[in-house]
């Protein structure tokens, strides 16, 4: 983290439900021909499901009336047979549901790698990537296991539970009436249960994002921790997040414990209901004893849809926060916009811009600044004047608060992505190496490249190294392979951007890994090859900016000093302060640049 970044993490957003409904709906269509064959062999499934106690009913009926023992058995055939065909139906519908969930998950992972790799840059370091990884993993496996498993049975169950309450209101009309009157125990508990579980569910999907991030920040800054003697404190930290998953954990388990002991009782409601008013119709000769008997066994035979639906809920539940914070990162199929207009040329202005980054004070005041193309501009300054948080607003990385940053006279911002690496690639001193092989790393940034134009890139910012690999180009990177250092990483990095070739790149530090001599190297290469292009650097080592057109000066968020480096020396204000500063001169004449390429270097190996 930068010392003018933002501290405070903030959440990335999460969908609504009407934005999830519309979501689900929209996975629904791209498969639709399988989702209809799935309710088809659902509802005849079901349907054969319905035989077995009308037939038991009729058996019934023909024994009190002393039909033969053929009959019964004919009967009974019948119901095993139906039974069979339930069977086959049911495992072909589970198994046609499966193939429709994991297509279905396929999709939402594609779509959820596509949307995270199109956020914002600074809205994923500003939200932590703890949360976006708990999305990526916990969040996408939980809707994945409910496509797979709990959203076909729980379909399956409610078409049978339909068929069901229809089936005993064929019977009889007064009996259907009583099983779905001693039903709505069931439909009290579940409602009350439903209007507290979706936000339960996602305070304890935050709650464990939050953890994972503190975890993630704990390990990946160990050394530092430790060496500061910080153990304790970030210890408590983890311990309060822990803390918090633990309390929306249990209010979850809360939920389902008010709910499922509802439900059990519910269930017995109905069936004792009909039992004591069948009874007392079938003594008045309304209905018959098979009748009595088929609708209480139905209904008992409704337990058993009900409570896959019921055990199912606290995953349908939980995959639908988890779908929300799915679908909150960004739209799945953005709607098509009119293009932005192409910048006129070059040329970046900076006019009036104010910024603050969000819950904080302003930390640019009202910067103007014009970048003239081809120009190689060095911005330098003390830490936290605000180089760097310029810097991304001239990438288009940030929005000013106030005031404009345009190129060519369009907004860097309201460019599209495509147009945005075309004009501006910024390049820090964080890097990261792809897992692949080193060709696999430079293709990123131009898919087309060829072997040759990639060698040439990697001598061009001094990564010969590359050439003595083992395998050359074909050597994998990472974990268990060769693993670069950071200077190396970083090589492959700027090496990436000649690929790339933009119009105008901006150097952040971006060869503080190096030591001075290869920086010095890896600078005079890039100037090279960048012949022509615009550079704008963000440096501490002065000599960069020595070599420089211009060179901007920053003092708390302001602009100071706009000039060459021998007017802002002779000016003797602040530039000529750090210049002699960094040189460990007094305010005499300047070496000999000879010398000062001694001292350049000697001051970098100091600094590293």
């Amino acid at each position: 983290m930068t010392a003018d970044s933002p501290s405070a993490p903030l959440t990335l957003p999460i969908a609504g439900p009407s934005a999830v409904r519309g979501a689900a709906l929209r996975l629904i269509r791209l498969d639709g021909r399988a989702f209809a064959v799935m309710i088809g062999l659902n509802a005849l499934a079901a349907g054969a499901g319905l035989v077995g106690p009308w037939l038991l009913g009729r058996i019934i009926d023909e024994v009190r009336s002393g039909g033969g023992v053929a009959a019964v058995d004919r009967l009974a055939l019948t119901m095993l047979g139906f039974a069979l065909v339930q069977l086959v139906l049911a495992r072909y519908a589970g198994h046609v549901g499966h193939r429709f969930g994991e297509r279905t998950l396929a999709r939402i992972r594609e779509e959820f790698t596509e949307r995270a790799l199109a956020l914002p840059a600074a809205a994923v370091e500003r939200a932590g990537t703890g949360d976006l990884m708990t999305r990526g993993t916990t969040d996408v496996a939980a809707v994945g296991a409910t496509l797979r498993d709990a959203g076909p049975e729980v379909l399956i169950a409610g078409v049978q539970a339909v068929f069901i309450l229809g089936a005993v209101f064929v019977l009889d009309p007064l009996l259907g009436a009583c099983g779905v009157l001693g039903l709505l125990g069931i439909w009290f508990a579940a409602r009350w249960y439903l209007r507290r579980a979706l936000s339960a569910y996602l305070d304890e999907g935050a709650a464990n994002s939050a953890l994972a991030e503190q975890l993630a920040a704990t390990a990946a800054g160990a050394r530092t921790v430790e060496a500061l003697g910080l153990q304790e404190r970030r210890i408590a930290a983890c311990r309060e997040d822990i803390e918090k998953c633990r309390a929306t954990r249990t209010r979850t388990l809360f939920l389902r414990s008010v709910l499922f002991p509802a439900v059990d009782i519910s269930y017995v409601v109905p069936v004792a209901g009909v039992l004591l008013i069948g009874g007392v119709l079938h003594e008045h000769g309304t209905v018959s004893l098979g009748a009595v008997v088929a609708s209480a066994l139905y209904l008992r035979q409704l337990s058993q849809p009900l409570d896959t639906i019921l055990q199912q809920l606290e995953q349908v539940q939980s995959s639908s926060a988890s779908f929300a914070r799915v679908e909150g990162i960004g739209p799945a199929a953005p709607a098509p916009s009119a293009a932005s207009p192409a910048p006129a040329d070059d040329r970046i202005e900076v006019a009036g811009v104010r910024y603050a980054y969000p819950g904080g004070s302003d930390v640019l005041h009202g910067v103007d600044l014009t970048v003239r193309p081809g120009e190689r501009l060095v911005i330098v300054g003390p830490s936290g004047a605000g180089k760097t948080t310029l810097g991304r607003l001239l990438a288009g990385m940030d929005t000013p608060r106030t005031g404009t940053v345009t190129v060519g006279r369009v907004p860097v911002a309201g460019l599209d992505a495509e147009q945005l690496r075309r004009h501006v690639v910024l390049v820090t001193q964080e890097h990261h190496v792809f897992l692949g092989t080193v060709r696999d790393n430079l293709r990123i940034a131009s898919a087309r490249a060829t072997d040759a134009e990639l060698r040439a890139a990697l001598v061009a910012v001094g990564a010969e190294w590359a050439d003595e690999l083992p395998d050359g180009l074909d050597t994998d990177l990472g974990h268990g392979s060769h693993r670069p250092d950071g200077a190396q990483a970083q090589q492959l990095a700027l090496a990436r951007v000649v690929l790339a070739d933009p119009h105008t790149l901006i150097l952040d530090e971006a060869t503080a890994l190096l030591d001075p001599s290869t920086a010095r190297h890896t600078e005079r290469a890039l100037a090279a090859v960048l012949e022509g292009r615009t550079v704008v650097a963000i440096a501490h080592r002065l000599q960069t900016a020595h070599d420089a057109d211009r060179v901007a000066v920053m003092e708390d968020g302001r602009l100071t000093e706009l000039g060459t480096h021998a007017a802002l020396v002779a000016a003797d204000g602040a530039y000529a302060a750090l210049w002699h500063t960094w040189h460990g001169e007094g305010h005499g004449s300047e070496r000999s640049p000879r010398r000062q390429e001694a001292n350049s270097d000697a001051a970098g190996k100091d600094e590293t």
